[in-house]
């Protein structure tokens, strides 16, 4: 049996308005200082893949407008709600005092692999990120709730955020 890719038109693509509408997924996506605007692009294109209901853009990472960020995100910029914070760690707290569980993904000597994590239905969880080259800040870890690891089996010991935001919420929002 042959198979044929779908068109657009056959996608059921919901619109940017939709989006915003829609019920709330319960997740929000925390860039730390992430310094390529290509990689906040993926990071808006996979947040609005798999519905995340806030992105946080905090300290040095880029904002829209850019086209940069466009050139990754497709758009996406403009269906997930964003809001730029100058201080992670402060947001931290106002995110804790609103009901969410606070998750660094980032190696720690702790932390919990990303496979033995299984997310509860009614909870608001905030996924931190951070920067490419120091990763989530270590005040910003000790102030989360725990730190999530994506295990790997290869010779280097990280993935490229954008990548890591994407396995990340592929996990959080795959059916058990």
């Amino acid at each position: 049996m042959k198979d044929r890719k779908l068109l657009n038109i056959e996608l059921g693509r919901i619109s940017a308005e939709e989006y915003r509408s829609r019920e709330e997924s319960g997740l929000a996506v925390v860039l730390d200082n992430v310094r390529s605007a290509h990689n906040v692009g993926a990071a808006f294109r996979s947040a609005d893949a798999f519905g995340v209901d806030k992105l946080w853009l905090c300290g040095i990472t880029p904002v829209p407008p850019s086209a940069e960020i466009h050139k990754s995100a497709l758009g996406a910029e403009d269906s997930v709600p964003w809001e730029h914070a100058g201080a992670t760690l402060e947001l931290i707290s106002r995110l804790k005092a609103a009901g969410y569980t606070i998750i660094a993904v980032e190696q720690t000597v702790h932390s919990v692999k990303l496979g033995e994590f299984v997310p509860q239905t009614a909870s608001r969880y905030a996924l931190v990120f951070g920067n490419e080259v120091d990763g989530v800040d270590q005040e910003v870890v000790d102030a989360a709730d725990f730190a999530l690891e994506i295990p790997q089996k290869g010779t280097k010991h990280s993935l490229n955020v954008s990548v890591s935001v994407g396995v990340v919420l592929w996990e959080m929002v795959r059916p058990r």
